[in-house]
């Protein structure tokens, strides 16, 4: 039995209502269970998300559900970008599974932290993750998993919003919880990751010859931050306004002659010592590792996503995709594109209707290279066959 998805949006503005209304739609278009339910609350629906999580069970009845609050929602083509909305996606898994889980830290008994509550992902087809910004260690998560799970893709996002009180507003199964991180292991299910980092290239590439930790103190032989400031000042007119928005570096993580967008990672730069003439990047760097200055546009990033799409339809071969989970960051919307619902009609023509939902997130969890990241100002999408 093939995966069966459906989704809902509604932005009615009683919680109760608005969660009937949104998850009624995902129940048309699912036409059997659901034994997994993702949902994502946005405005008025965070004063009391017990009630819209009392609804969605009502309607749906799911096996599992996750969910968290968001800055905005995304689903049925269109991107609501604020104010008070509900986006429902459901699915019969097929001969597949899911296993809901509450991870939780907390101080370790010789100092540091302890997590609690994540599953072993070992085996697994993969894995979502909706993890609170102020309460979990998103990335020291995802390392540890990188070593205890390798080759298992991680996707989700970090919760954009918050309750009224300024609380967690986590949805695990038929309860809210205010801290940790919420999420699923899939098995037995075809999920393809899409990660859309939308920054083109600029400059030449450059090797590290000398670096350590997330500090780079070389490239090509010369000191990091004069030798960047030098290939800035070197850059065409139009090309250095880009970097001038906000300095990305692109680390090339499987070294090809010509790296395609899948092999770089994108991460800004964290500081420079002119003392040193060291720079910081937001990821561990080595020497021998190629890196190469990037700028953020919306061209870059619309074509990027649409490229990235046509992949993982080609990937798919005559499998038609069932349906599909979108993370897109707060930063895209109409601040990158200028107009409104690009990401979610992107997704809609890309995937050739399948039915798709998200939010707008602070932090948009996929894999480059083989390894799971957190990144920003990135759309990345679950696309289940």
């Amino acid at each position: 039995m093939p995966v069966r998805v459906g989704c809902g949006l509604s932005t009615l503005a009683d919680p109760q209502l608005g969660a009937i209304d949104a998850a009624e739609s995902a129940a048309a278009g699912l036409g059997r269970s659901a034994d997994l339910v993702v949902a994502f609350l946005a405005g008025g629906h965070l004063a009391a998300p017990e009630i819209a999580l009392d609804a969605l069970h009502t309607v749906l009845r799911p096996g599992g559900l996750i969910g968290c609050g968001a800055a905005g929602v995304v689903g049925d083509a269109r991107e609501v970008e604020g104010g008070t909305a509900i986006s429902v996606w459901a699915a019969n898994l097929g001969g597949g599974s899911a296993t809901t889980f509450h991870a939780d830290v907390r101080p370790g008994d010789t100092g540091g932290v302890t997590v609690s509550g994540m599953p072993s992902m070992s085996g697994a087809a993969g894995a979502i993750l909706l993890p609170d910004p102020y309460s979990f260690p998103t990335d020291a998560i995802l390392d540890e998993l990188a070593v205890r799970s390798p080759g298992v893709p991680v996707l989700g996002g970090v919760a954009s919003s918050r309750t009224l009180d300024g609380s967690a507003a986590l949805l695990f199964d038929d309860e809210v919880r205010h801290g940790g991180a919420v999420g699923v292991r899939l098995d037995g299910v075809e999920m393809l990751p899409c990660v859309s980092q939308g920054a083109r290239p600029v400059g030449p590439r450059l090797e590290i010859t000398a670096g350590e930790g997330n500090v780079i103190e070389e490239l090509s032989g010369e000191p990091a931050l004069p030798k960047l400031r030098d290939v800035v000042e070197s850059l065409p007119e139009e090309e250095r306004a880009a970097v001038a928005e906000g300095v990305l570096l692109g680390i090339v993580l499987d070294d090809q002659p010509v790296p395609g967008p899948g092999d770089v990672l994108i991460r800004g730069l964290l500081g420079g010592d002119p003392a040193l003439g060291t720079v910081a990047v937001g990821a561990p760097v080595s020497p021998g590792q190629v890196v190469r200055l990037h700028a953020r546009d919306a061209i870059t990033a619309d074509r990027d996503l649409r490229d990235a799409l046509e992949l993982r339809r080609i990937a798919l071969g005559e499998d038609e995709p069932a349906g599909a989970l979108v993370f897109t960051c707060t930063g895209r919307g109409r601040e990158m594109f200028g107009v409104g619902d690009h990401d979610a009609r992107s997704v809609h023509s890309g995937l050739a209707g399948a039915p798709a939902a998200g939010f707008f997130a602070a932090g948009e969890i996929g894999p480059v290279g083989g390894a799971n990241f957190l990144h920003a100002f990135t759309a990345t999408v679950a696309v289940f066959a």
